[in-house]
């Protein structure tokens, strides 16, 4: 699914230094606990900014802590208008989109939606926060407050999960700010092709995946991975992880974005969880690209497969 930039475009600097605000510990806190944090209200934003749901006993232990209203000029106000803002509306408050179409509602917890892709197949879903969180622009993404919307993503998308991908191989990504069309944050839940998952099976054999998040950007781990788009190979920087308990956000933004001076916003994040013939090996393939790298790209629909 393409994307349009919004008025919010933001310069790296920007970004860190609103990130600080927010606690500098963040930045630094990658560990386990985050999924917790998912149904924590964080008593430093006040009160709520956003609309998460309003049922008063709501599944899943309670309401995720939302932005604070400081940063919905980067993170969207709860008043705008982008459809798949609405759509999560409607799915957590019943609110009817003005254009009168009501989604269908695969799944609804306190801190995000699974809704269709686009075109509707069983193996094109999105999940979306309930909270107004535009993109991976948006710096409360990378704190300790924010949901694991990747480890949600993958519980649901994985197999025996609630609205799984129905595709031999599974992936998860994300576009950048650049890339995308809506401008609320979505993890696109879809299929890889085969050949993409023994591509980076070679590639961990060869030593080319970075083991550490620290050396997620060195360049002997960036490597090119054929599309399945047919528009050829683009280039990944490449990491391994052995579960999805950490902050991918904060991964990212810590080891790529801040190390480079790059930006947040135009970076594109995809999620390839390791299979073998006796099925998911428990360790997942974290890629990152954008227009900085020879042969980069800031969108993950290159390497997913929707249709």
């Amino acid at each position: 699914m393409k994307h349009t930039m919004t008025s919010h475009d933001m310069p790296r600097r920007q970004f860190v230094a609103l990130s600080a605000v927010l606690g500098a510990g963040a930045l630094l806190a990658g560990g386990a606990g985050r999924a917790s944090a998912a149904v924590q209200v964080d008593s430093a934003a006040g009160a709520s900014c956003c609309p998460c749901p309003t049922d008063p006993n709501p599944p899943g232990g309670g309401q995720a802590a939302c932005p604070p209203s400081h940063l919905q000029p980067l993170c969207g106000s709860p008043t705008d208008t982008d459809p798949l803002w609405q759509d999560v509306q409607y799915c957590t408050q019943g609110i009817v989109p003005p254009s009168g179409q009501r989604p269908n509602c695969l799944k609804t917890m306190p801190n995000y939606v699974v809704l269709h892709g686009k075109p509707e197949t069983q193996h094109n879903y999105l999940l979306l926060p309930s909270c107004r969180i535009t993109g991976i622009e948006c710096p409360f993404l990378v704190t300790t407050t924010a949901a694991n919307y990747w480890h949600e993503a993958w519980e649901n998308a994985r197999r025996g999960g609630d609205v799984p991908v129905q595709f031999p191989n599974i992936g998860l990504g994300i576009n950048s700010q650049t890339a995308r069309q809506f401008n609320q944050l979505h993890i696109h839940m879809a299929g890889v092709r085969a050949s993409t998952q023994r591509r980076l099976q070679d590639l961990e054999t060869a030593g080319r995946i970075a083991p550490q998040p620290s050396q997620w950007g060195d360049v002997q781990f960036q490597a090119l991975v054929t599309g399945a788009d047919g528009t050829g190979d683009r280039t990944y920087r490449i990491l391994r992880l052995g579960a999805l308990t950490q902050n991918l956000f904060d991964l990212l933004n810590l080891y790529v974005v801040r190390r480079f001076s790059l930006d947040m916003a135009g970076q594109t994040l995809i999620v390839v969880p390791k299979m073998t013939a006796a099925g998911f090996a428990g360790t997942f393939y974290v890629l990152n690209s954008d227009s900085s790298l020879h042969d980069g790209t800031n969108t993950c629909d290159h390497l997913l497969v929707y249709t």
